[in-house]
């Protein structure tokens, strides 16, 4: 616009003055020089605005860009504000945790001690205990070996003693045998001989010993107990029992004798008596007496029959065990 107003000037200038035809050229190539120039100008001046708009545009555009970068940056501060703070609540949550931890590790380092203490304390009691064990298992060894032997001692003894019963049972026979063929005559005057228990029982009823209340030894009874008593001198290894037995009559005697149990006791003596009388080599230690009255019955007192069996006596003899009791108690 100032070059057009430089030309509109230069025009009326020239209008309005006499100039020469010669400055009237140069005016007009001056003229055509600014209007080229203007043209110029004015093409340039379009293509600043064109730019300028451009330039507004890009500026927009930029404000635009720079207002959201504003808006993010915006946010993204507020986002470290909050990330800072989350981060300062972290620490110090971590710092809590750390703290518990710590504490924790403390506490579990004490109880960890404690613990390996308590350990230490049990594996020394159990080391102890294994070794009490291994001494005691060692001693129970030693005690079984011993065990062992003493069984095996003792199977000896059994076996022995064994062999000694089976000896005594057969020498019990022997004696039995020979006490039939020797008193095989009184045999149906009342005499019986029976083993039994491991012993010799020679069984004199009444009949064949004593008259009724009485303890006087008849004539047949002492042939018996002669014979007896020789064959008891010879068996020297036998304990002798006599036993007086009665039946369950009342005694009806006038004599110091009062009732069965003093008749069966004076008729075991009588045998005894007569045992030591006509087998003087007959040991008295070997001898005992007893009497059992009506109170030990072979049977029921309830015939006459059954009465005379029961009005009885006995001599027991019984094998002496001292050899088989040492083999036992050896």
């Amino acid at each position: 616009m100032k070059k057009n107003a430089i030309f509109i000037g230069l025009s009326a200038l020239l209008f309005s003055s006499c100039v020469t035809l010669g400055k009237y050229e140069a005016l007009e190539s001056k003229n055509a020089q600014l209007r080229r120039e203007f043209n110029t100008s004015q093409s340039e001046l379009n293509d600043l605005r064109d730019e300028n708009a451009s330039l507004q545009r890009q500026n927009q555009s930029l404000n635009t860009e720079i207002t959201d970068l504003n808006d993010i940056r915006t946010r993204q501060n507020d986002s470290i504000v909050a990330l800072r703070r989350a981060i300062e609540n972290q620490k110090l949550g971590f710092d809590t945790v750390i703290e518990n931890y710590a504490q924790r590790i403390s506490g579990q380092s004490q109880d960890l001690t404690r613990a390996n203490n308590l350990l230490a304390a049990r594996t020394k009691e159990l080391n102890d205990k294994e070794a009490a064990f291994a001494a005691k298992e060692e001693t129970f060894r030693t005690k079984e070996n011993e065990l062992r032997i003493k069984q095996a001692e003792l199977e000896k003894k059994e076996s022995d003693a064994r062999n000694a019963l089976a000896a005594k049972e057969r020498e019990l026979e022997q004696l039995r045998s020979s006490l039939n063929n020797a008193l095989v005559g009184f045999a149906d005057k009342g005499l019986n001989v029976e083993t039994r228990d491991g012993k010799v029982y020679v069984s004199m009823e009444s009949k064949l010993l004593f008259p009724s209340a009485s303890w006087t030894v008849s004539k047949d009874g002492v042939e018996a107990i002669k014979t007896l008593a020789k064959i008891l001198e010879q068996n020297t290894d036998l304990n002798i029992l006599v036993e007086g037995h009665t039946d369950n009559a009342a005694y009806k005697g006038s004599t110091a004798v009062k009732d069965n149990w003093d008749l069966s006791v004076m008729r075991a003596t009588s045998i005894v008596k007569l045992l030591l009388q006509h087998g003087p080599a007959i040991d008295p230690a070997r001898i005992e007496a007893c009497g059992h009255g009506e109170f030990a019955p072979k049977v029921p007192n309830d015939t006459p029959a059954n009465k005379a069996l029961n009005r009885r006596t006995e001599i027991i003899l019984t094998p002496k065990m001292s050899e088989i009791l040492n083999l036992i108690g050896e």
